[in-house]
């Protein structure tokens, strides 16, 4: 079904209602077409012309495309219609990816947590969106399907660069897999913004501590990309670890990220800041860890 563009949009808008007419149109448009799922990246975009598609093709009128989170033995999965508001209050992603619900609740305002999606914010590929750590130290995968193949892809793997992922034009994202904990662990998410509201994250990160003593970090907005780094030695987990030979190990693993200075903090500033929130998260992952609440 197409229907006219709001004024002032000079795309054509349809709202297909299974996936091989979705499929029909992305054939037609290729690269000229955009997906819309919440649209709250997309529309504003568009408005700022930064992006000038023919054909804006709605999802949600699929009937095949889940929007609920499903749990079986193995993994958590997250309908492609799925709303964050729904996400950040769901029960099982509390218990089990509470990082997650963390980093959900600080997109945007409800009014936009109401209508955003987690592919979306996935797909829109900004170094600096706030669910993409709390999925990496989680290593979620994402779902994609064509007209005649699906694929499932870490999130470590599926970014570029800013704006830019492996999704192929004629592909859609159908859902987000977390596998699910295979013993106790403590997570943390952490965000620096330059003021309380609705801003992007100057900088944002996730701390993610196994039983084992295993430690993940995820960082976003330094970099072009998010960047993953791993301690498995278990010295980071360790009860009384000095303080320096901690900060230590923290700049070790953030040697991979590229802060630059930009309107929201300079270079140096970012530098600093990743230290002393990466502190923080771990040591509200430790206190989760042992079973204190970490806040």
């Amino acid at each position: 079904m197409s229907v006219d563009a709001p004024p002032g949009f000079g795309f054509r808008l349809d709202r297909p209602r299974t996936m091989e007419e979705a499929f029909d149109l992305l054939a037609r448009y290729g690269p000229r077409a955009r997906l819309l799922a919440g649209g709250t990246d997309l529309l504003v975009q568009v408005r700022a012309g930064k992006v000038a598609p023919e054909c804006v093709i709605d999802l949600k009128k699929i009937g095949t495309l889940r929007s609920d989170i499903v749990q079986t033995d193995s993994f958590l999965e997250i309908g492609a219609l799925a709303l964050l508001s729904d996400i950040a209050g769901d029960p099982r992603v509390l218990e089990f990816f509470p990082a997650l619900a963390e980093a959900v609740a600080t997109v945007g305002s409800i009014q936009i947590r109401n209508r955003a999606t987690l592919p979306g914010n996935i797909c829109n590929a900004s170094p600096a969106a706030d669910t993409l750590p709390a999925l990496l130290v989680h290593e979620a995968t994402v779902s994609l399907q064509g007209r005649s193949a699906k694929r499932t892809v870490p999130l470590s793997d599926f970014f570029l660069g800013p704006g830019r992922t492996v999704r192929h034009d004629d592909e859609i994202v159908t859902s987000v897999r977390l596998p699910l904990p295979k013993g106790r662990e403590g997570t943390a998410f952490e965000r620096l913004t330059r003021r309380r509201g609705v801003d992007l994250a100057t900088i944002n990160l996730c701390c993610r501590v196994e039983q084992s003593g295993v430690t993940r970090f995820a960082f976003g907005a330094v970099g072009p990309r998010p960047v993953v780094a791993a301690d498995p030695s278990g010295k980071l987990a360790q009860p009384g670890l000095e303080a320096e030979e901690r900060d230590r190990r923290i700049r070790e693993l953030v040697k991979e990220t590229s802060p630059i200075s930009d309107v929201r903090a300079s270079r140096e500033y970012r530098a600093a800041m990743l230290l002393v929130l990466s502190r923080r998260a771990l040591e509200r992952a430790l206190q989760r860890l042992g079973g204190g609440k970490g806040e």
